[in-house]
């Protein structure tokens, strides 16, 4: 009657050893790191660079536990942060501007753990410390700018087919195109539908004029938004590398915010120094007649850049064309040779100056250099093969589709798409994060306690094995969070708190059912069978109602409530197994063989 086959109790031990080895790793703690990644998503971290690096700290005497390639980047572990913060400082020196040298802390965890994938949970910005910001993108802006250069492009196509016209103004939220009569009017209808097929033209008279009304269409306006959110994503995430951040958070929340967490970082002014920064895009002519001097001096008249690749070149300082010409790059296909390309629009003006600059340098190279703080770095140098007009370039020579992705959000993330404003700014030290762990962590070590006392004096026998179930609760959930590669922060750490006393429950519920049954006369092997049956569905019920309200707060919450929700949902699976599952097997392990049970310890 109560007695498990032997494949639920191994299936059973199984889990329960699977919990055991994933729960592991939080126990090792960490190692102070060193991690070096390349700046130019063209440079890769190799044997050579590998070998650049632990010749610079056996150079500077540091002592160093470990340095091994990890994918794109190179990790160092160290003994203590002093020597950390050394070997950042020389491995800076040594490497120069091509490589990001950011801190980090790596798991102690033994090998033959990270080879089963079984890592820590990773701690949240009020555990560890550091900034954290979020920031809402002016969506109006974005398209304030859209509308803008549209104006300046439809003067440009009604120019080029010679279609006379009296001016292009802005009405709200759409652009009037004026006429003297229908019949150009019409004309310049069959050509701005060919050219402009994101906005809707809705003829219009009034006071003897013949005008065009263009409306961006729905779906252009939400393309254009997530262009945006999309384009300060990526220019974020390029600043960020300035601040030595070994792994910020940078993702979209909702339609129009994103979050920017900086781990470690606790100077707020150059953490928004960083964040609010423009860049720059130049075009000018890479100069080809003249040879760089000696020690890599430049001619007059010319400078030194280095590309993607870095190789230098010497490029004229003439500027053609700046970035504030560029509408929109994206990623496509050559029409001849069909390989990856990067397609770009420029504005009116800039697609004058651009048919102008190409027409008279046909055969030479023209190189597009990103300015960031200064440092300008060459992101293509293709040769002009003819005259381009119509503002739009195409870039293309031997570049893969994931390069062509790239370097169209390098283009385009040149600055902000659109103003972002800091609408909240949190500072957390990072001794308040440690005192944060401490706090978490002896909350729940005492709640235990407290329930493990209560629970053995008040059930006896059965309320040991609840405690032993909860434990196992304890193991699975901590398992699970370490296998999802969850985000703990406090509210997690509430969260595991509360699950612990909503666990408990189940097994109130099942001890009471299990006394009830006894006194009305019941054996103690049906009381128990009973008991566990009969409370089986009640609990179910309770679960379900609160796995409901977990699932809402995990959906129409945000940052800190999605961490307690998660927290939440997979402590209510972990206790419906603990408590049912785990706890009848320590049952039936303890009183399922005994034929003649005349009584049980359940107080």
């Amino acid at each position: 009657m109560n007695r498990y086959p032997l494949w639920k109790n191994l299936l059973i031990l199984a889990v329960l050893l699977a919990g055991l080895i994933y729960t592991l790793p939080n126990f090792y703690g960490e190692s102070p790191a060193v991690q070096i990644l390349p700046l130019r998503s063209s440079m890769k971290a190799d044997a050579a660079l590998l070998g650049r690096v632990e010749e610079a700290l056996r150079t500077a005497n540091l002592n160093v536990e470990r340095v091994a390639l990890d994918g794109n980047s190179i990790k160092a572990r160290f003994a203590d942060t002093d020597v950390q913060l050394k070997a950042k400082d020389v491995l800076k020196t040594q490497l120069g501007d091509d490589y990001v040298v950011a801190l980090n802390l790596l798991p102690r965890s033994p090998q033959w753990l990270t080879s089963l994938h079984a890592l820590p949970m990773y701690l949240g910005l009020d555990l560890r410390g550091g900034v954290h910001f979020l920031l809402q993108v002016d969506m109006k802006a974005a398209l304030d700018k859209a509308l803008e250069a549209a104006t300046g492009d439809i003067r440009t196509a009604l120019r080029e087919e010679k279609i006379a016209y009296s001016g292009v103004v802005r009405d709200g939220n759409s652009l009037l195109v004026k006429f003297r009569d229908a019949g150009t009017r019409s004309k310049a209808e069959e050509q701005l539908k060919q050219r402009f097929s994101d906005y809707a033209l809705t003829e219009k008279e009034l006071d003897g004029e013949f005008m065009l009304q263009a409306t961006l269409k729905p779906e252009a306006e939400r393309r254009i938004q997530e262009s945006a959110v999309q384009q300060n994503l990526l220019t974020l995430r390029n600043r960020v590398n300035e601040l030595g951040v070994a792994e910020p958070v940078i993702q979209q929340q909702g339609a129009d915010r994103v979050v920017v967490q900086l781990p470690g970082v606790q100077d707020t002014a150059r953490a928004k120094d960083i964040l609010g920064r423009t860049a720059t895009l130049e075009v000018r002519m890479v100069d080809d007649e003249h040879q760089i001097g000696a020690g890599g001096v430049a001619p007059f008249g010319t400078e030194l850049f280095k590309d993607r690749e870095g190789n230098t070149l010497l490029v004229k300082k003439q500027v053609m064309l700046t970035g504030e010409r560029i509408n929109d790059a994206q990623p496509g296909f050559d029409n001849r040779n069909n390989e990856p390309a990067v397609h770009i629009n420029l504005d009116g003006v800039g697609a004058r100056k651009f048919k102008e600059a190409t027409r008279e340098n046909v055969g030479k190279r023209m190189a597009i250099i990103l300015f960031e703080k200064g440092r300008g770095e060459i992101v293509t140098a293709p040769v002009i093969r003819e005259e381009i007009g119509g503002g739009r370039v195409q870039i293309s020579g031997k570049m893969s589709t994931e390069e062509a992705q790239d370097t169209s959000l390098l283009l385009r993330a040149g600055a902000l798409a659109a103003p972002m404003e800091i609408i909240e700014e949190r500072t957390v030290g990072p001794s308040l994060g440690a005192d944060n762990i401490s706090r978490g962590f002896n909350s729940t070590k005492i709640g235990f306690m407290m329930i493990a006392v209560f629970m053995a004096a008040y059930y006896m026998m059965f309320g040991t094995i609840s405690v032993l179930a909860l434990a196992a609760n304890l193991l699975l959930l901590v398992a699970l969070l370490s296998m999802l590669q969850a985000t703990l922060t406090l509210p997690g750490m509430a969260g595991i708190a509360l699950t612990l006393g909503m666990a408990i429950d189940s097994n109130v519920l099942i001890n009471e059912r299990i006394r009830e049954e006894l006194r009305n006369g019941m054996s103690p092997q049906a009381a128990i069978n009973a008991g566990y049956d009969s409370a089986f569905a009640t609990i179910v019920d309770s679960n379900i109602t609160n796995l409901i309200a977990g699932v809402a707060l995990f959906l129409f919450g945000s940052g800190p409530i999605k961490g307690f929700a998660v927290v939440l949902c997979l402590g209510i699976l972990t206790s419906m197994f603990s408590s049912v599952l785990v706890s009848r097997a320590m049952v039936n392990l303890v009183y399922g063989r005994r034929a003649r049970l005349t009584n049980v310890s359940i107080g």
